[in-house]
């Protein structure tokens, strides 16, 4: 007898169509098994029950796991040739090991709706297998642990039917060629095949009858049927009724998905197994262990598997009962179920299943086992492999052809997908309306998430199920669409970090014009903040528009009022970028960082210089690296001095006509330039194209009036007064001459070993002390301005000038910005901006240096200088040094400081000024 199980593939099937057994022209009857398997009873499986069938072990008690991990759906074959029965099994996601693998994946943390879609997946992958039986088979019995109808398998053969509808004109040409009927290529099957039930029977009629013992009396009436015969019947009954009601079984049997016999059984139960399937294997065990055969040898095969079965009659599908002492007819054997119905196919006479007034006959053919295989392996190849589809759309994914049989499964098998895309859609209208409530016609990215936000928490109060993910994404997707459809507002931050108001728009390029009308439009940035600025002395106030770049906000503007006010007025100009190329390039935004060989030069310089402190000629190394250094820092005011006076000793005139340039004059590129404003981490060696600050000459020193103040517009009364600064000039006596030249005191520090006569008094002649004047002037948004005598203190002068000395202010940081006297009616405080430094520099024989430095942030902001540090201001002069506008680098401008912000980090730097004595 041949035998050949295994998994039934193309390269199986091919195997056999290649080989030459005897019985290859053997008519046969297959017969598909399919259905679930208990959790925990391991001898009620699809492999046993054939086993029982063909009374010998085929297939093993614990199936193997698949090749293929990913492969769930197997199908198994054996052809028993003494009945010319063909059994294929189908073993899925519904069994056992299979389930236990799955579980075992689908628990490494996968979320719930991948783990619904994945299983969702499998059962649509065993519908597919589930149709390839239902298109080869012609007896197909289901197996089921329990003695009730799954209610779930009329959905399944619904979905089956429509699905094999929608196949069959892809299924016809495959089988063109094929050796078999005109009608099973019209049908693309044998047969209507005709389904068998198969039940365990679980402990459902224990203790319904007794066993009586052998001389009980028989007092009632013995019934006709056993308790499982009427079970039988009673299933029967209603599966037939639920298909009928379903229409899954009509009238006309030739058009169904499958048949059952009118005046057949088509419903097993399968006696009552041990609930201990642990404890009935080690019966077993023990019981063939015991056994005895003389010659152990000779004992193989079937009878070997008989001796096994017999010795376990819990696994036993055969001896269901014999008639009792009631009268009952004796249960069939599951082998002469079957086998009544197997008979019908291998005599030819077919299944005549139809019912009604004029049934039409059904087609039927018997093939042989060659003919058989040669028609399996072409529907293997197009329902299960899809050879004749198009390749997928990527790898590892699904043919469009079975994704589109797919998708007609989904309505029939996920009713948990289909409620749940019904709720998320119901919520998504909900959701839209959260996101458009109380917005404006354009906003910002930030408006945009939080909006997004409230609908997503609209949405998820109402969606559930596996398909809330899915809705989510559509939910962004149509919101971030709504948004960019013309409601984007532009993104753009003026450099006082206010928003633009216009709609994602384009700037105009070199030589363009405005197109508000195009899309996206072609606009200037704009704010719609409009403030009063005044030009570099001060003399001249003009409104000015939010600026949104460094050259709008600290150079064009005021050029702009250069022309009307003080383009006239001497200037001491900033070095700025000279290209040597037409077409210079900016600098790359990079960390600044010194070479060893820009070590080893400044070394060699400060060697070569003298550290005179009092030497005005030359700039220190680390002012020539653009390094912040403090200047005042190391000279403090005198406790005992009495008075604002400053004594500084002379120095040698040696270099008095020259100054030494610095590593950034002597390496400024004409390539590239600095994109931003020179701070402290700034590349060296870089200029920008313009200066953000300004240095202008009002008039000579006698043009300040001390006890009128400036006379310029915009100040606030009392406010417009120069502190006054006293520096004591001394002349270098001929018995000095031993006197350290390499130091000088600060403003108010005397020099030691003379006599205290460096305080003001009687005694002290009028032409030793100087008297320069100095001003912080700070101005609003509304282009209010108000000097300022010290940190947070507003000067307030009612009399003949103010008394307090400037000397405080210079050796203290002065606050960049303060809060503005003139506060306005809304609940958000103005903010005043250090924006002039005003110096009157007396006609004396001293050098006035002026080094400003501003941080205008907390730490790690960078400190802004000027293009040149230490500027020597000419005697007799009054000077203005108008601050930047807006602090800019290269990664970004320094914004204003907000409410909750300290304005003690926002701060000119100590050391402004210092004095030098000639």
């Amino acid at each position: 007898m041949k035998t050949s199980s295994g998994a039934v593939g193309s390269s199986l099937l091919r195997e056999l169509l290649s080989s030459e057994p005897g019985w290859k022209e053997d008519e046969v009857c297959v017969v598909g098994v399919f259905g679930k398997t208990a959790l925990l009873q391991g001898g009620w499986d699809k492999g046993c029950l054939v086993n029982s069938l063909c009374d010998r072990h085929v297939f093993p008690l614990f199936q193997q796991p698949p090749q293929q991990p990913r492969e769930r759906s197997v199908l198994q074959a054996y052809y028993e040739q003494e009945s010319r029965v063909l059994y294929v099994l189908l073993t899925g996601i519904s069994d056992t090991g299979q389930l236990s693998r799955a579980c075992e994946e689908l628990g490494r943390g996968v979320s719930h709706a991948e783990a619904h879609e994945w299983w969702k997946d499998e059962e649509k992958l065993h519908c597919m297998h589930l149709l390839y039986l239902f298109s080869v088979c012609h007896l197909l019995l289901l197996l089921h642990p329990a003695c009730c109808f799954d209610i779930a398998y009329e959905k399944l053969f619904r979905a089956l039917d429509s699905v094999r509808q929608k196949l069959l004109p892809s299924l016809k040409p495959a089988l063109k060629e094929c050796p078999v009927g005109l009608e099973w290529k019209l049908n693309a099957r044998p047969c209507p095949p005709r389904l068998l039930f198969v039940f365990q029977l679980n402990g459902a009629l224990r203790g319904v009858e007794p066993t009586r013992g052998a001389g009980q009396p028989a007092t009632e009436k013995p019934k006709k049927h056993s308790p499982k015969r009427r079970l039988q019947h009673a299933l029967e009954d209603q599966i037939y009724r639920i298909f009928r009601k379903s229409r899954v079984l009509t009238n006309q049997s030739i058009n169904c998905l499958f048949t059952v016999p009118a005046n057949q059984a088509f419903v097993y139960i399968v006696a009552e197994q041990d609930d201990d399937p642990v404890g009935m294997l080690l019966d077993g065990l023990r019981h063939n262990c015991t056994v005895r055969d003389p010659e152990p040898g000779s004992i193989s095969g079937p009878r070997r598997f008989q001796m096994m079965r017999h010795s376990r009659q819990q696994l036993s599908f055969t001896a269901e009962s014999s008639a009792g002492l009631s009268g009952q007819l004796v249960d069939c054997t599951l082998r002469e179920f079957l086998f009544q119905h197997v008979e019908l196919v291998l005599t030819k006479k077919g299944f005549d299943d139809s019912v009604g007034r004029n049934p039409q006959p059904s087609h039927f053919e018997l093939p042989t086992y060659l003919k058989w295989a040669n028609v399996a392996l072409k529907l293997y190849e197009v329902i299960i492999e899809n050879k004749d589809d198009d390749p997928p759309a990527f790898p590892g994914g699904y043919p469009p052809k079975l994704l589109a049989n797919m998708k007609v499964l989904e309505g029939y098998l996920d009713a948990d997908t289909k409620f749940s895309e019904n709720r998320c859609q119901k919520a998504l209208p909900m959701a839209h309306s959260a996101y458009q409530s109380n917005l404006p016609h354009n906003y910002t990215t930030t408006v945009h998430k939080n909006q997004l936000a409230q609908a997503l928490r609209v949405y998820s109060q109402q969606a559930r199920g596996p398909a809330f993910q899915k809705y989510a994404i559509h939910l962004n997707e149509d919101c971030y669409k709504f948004w960019s459809s013309g409601h984007q507002l532009c993104e753009e931050r003026s450099l006082t970090d206010q928003h633009c108001v216009h709609k994602f728009h384009l700037l105009p390029k070199a030589g363009e014009k405005i197109e508000p009308d195009r899309n996206p439009p072609i606009l200037y940035h704009n704010s719609r903040a409009r403030s009063t600025g005044n030009c570099n002395c001060g003399k001249k106030q003009a409104p000015r528009e939010d600026p949104f770049d460094i050259k709008g906000a600290n150079y064009d503007f005021y050029q702009m009022l250069e022309e009307k006010c003080c383009g006239k007025l001497d200037h001491i100009d900033f070095p700025v970028f000279e290209p040597s190329t037409p077409d210079p390039a900016p600098a790359k935004n990079e960390a600044p960082s010194t070479s060893q060989e820009g070590d080893v030069e400044g070394e060699k310089l400060k060697d070569k210089e003298p550290q005179t402190q009092g030497e005005s000629t030359s700039l220190s190394l680390a002012l020539s690296l653009g390094q912040s250094t403090d200047s005042l820092g190391t000279y403090p005011a005198d406790p005992q001095a009495g008075g604002d006076n400053v004594d500084a000793p002379g120095h040698g005139t040696e270099e008095k006509g020259e100054k030494r340039p610095s590593l950034v004059d002597r390496q400024a590129s004409t390539v590239e330039y600095l994109p931003g404003m020179m701070h402290s981490n700034c590349p060296k060696g870089l200029l920008p194209k313009f200066s953000s600050w300004s240095l202008v000459k009002l008039g000579p020193a006698k043009s300040y009036n001390f006890h009128t103040g400036l006379d310029q517009l915009g100040f606030i009364p009392g406010t417009n007064y120069l502190m006054p600064w006293d520096i004591v000039i001394r002349t270098k006596p001929e018995d000095d001459g031993d006197l350290d030249t390499n130091s000088w005191p600060a403003p108010n520090k005397s020099v030691p070993g003379k006599r205290s006569g460096a305080v003001t008094g009687r005694g002290r002649r009028r032409d030793d002390i100087a008297r320069g004047f100095v001003g912080f002037e700070y101005e609003d948004s509304r282009g209010r301005r108000f000097m300022s005598s010290g940190p947070d203190k507003i000067m307030k002068v009612l009399g003949n000038g103010p008394k307090e000395s400037a000397v405080k202010a210079l050796n203290t940081d002065m606050p960049l910005y303060m809060l503005s006297p003139s506060q306005g009616r809304g609940l958000k405080p103005h903010y005043a901006q250090l924006m002039r430094l005003f110096v009157v520099v007396p006609d004396a024989p001293l050098q006035i240096v002026l080094n400003p430095q501003v941080q205008p942030g907390p730490t790690p902001c960078p400190i802004f200088h000027p293009e040149k540090q230490e500027i020597i201001l000419p005697a007799d002069g009054l000077w203005v040094l108008r601050f930047p506008y807006s602090y800019v680098t290269e990664r970004g401008p320094c914004y204003p400081p907000k409410e909750n912000q300290q304005l003690i980090t926002y701060k000119a730097m100590r050391g402004i000024l210092k004095a030098v004595t000639l």
